[in-house]
């Protein structure tokens, strides 16, 4: 695993795209303060830039640097939840112009697999998450679901967990606003 989290972060730090492992599925990656990383991850996804895709940190501590006037409800809600929970926040800041939606929002997970959780604090910076599949096609539910040729655009292929045959699930989404009103997204 050491030598996957040096090569991925090498990749990263260059502005590179990589495919790894998250406490979801698999995902393709990138800086999530590189305008130019996230968008080459639009590209390799042929997916609309005005469609935002979501961020991985390792800690809720590191939060209040990417999102203004933080609810306290939300570091409840990380704590609490007994599964994977992305959360949709008002004010995003020091991120990539192009991961904020257009009132905005963005969405960040605090991953808990240990993976995806040491990328992220080697890393330092938040990761860009997003399915490895094109724009329309269904998510794989495990590595040996994706399309060889999301495989061949990529910098990066992570080894640790190739191969894993369980099926993996996505996320459940919630949309926090700065008053810690919730609205469910998707269970």
């Amino acid at each position: 695993m050491v030598d996957d989290l040096n090569k991925a972060c090498e990749v990263l730090r260059k502005g590179g795209v990589i495919l790894y492992p998250t406490d979801t599925i698999w995902g393709l990656g990138c800086d999530a303060t590189r305008e130019d990383a996230v968008q080459r991850i639009y590209e390799i996804k042929r997916r609309s830039d005005s469609k935002s895709m979501l961020t991985l940190l390792d800690s809720p501590s590191r939060l209040d640097y990417y999102v203004d006037d933080l609810p306290e409800i939300a570091l409840h809600l990380i704590e609490c939840s007994n599964k994977p929970l992305t959360i949709i926040y008002s004010g995003a800041k020091n991120i990539a112009s192009n991961l904020i939606a257009p009132d905005g929002t963005v969405g960040i997970r605090i991953t808990r697999e240990d993976f995806s959780q040491k990328l992220c604090r080697q890393f330092g910076k938040p990761i860009v998450s997003t399915s490895a599949n094109f724009s329309g096609d269904s998510a794989p539910a495990n590595f040996s679901e994706i399309n060889n040729e999301i495989l061949r655009l990529v910098d990066y292929i992570v080894n640790y967990r190739r191969d894993e045959t369980q099926k993996s699930k996505p996320s459940s989404i919630i949309r926090l606003d700065k008053y810690g009103v919730v609205k469910i997204i998707r269970e």
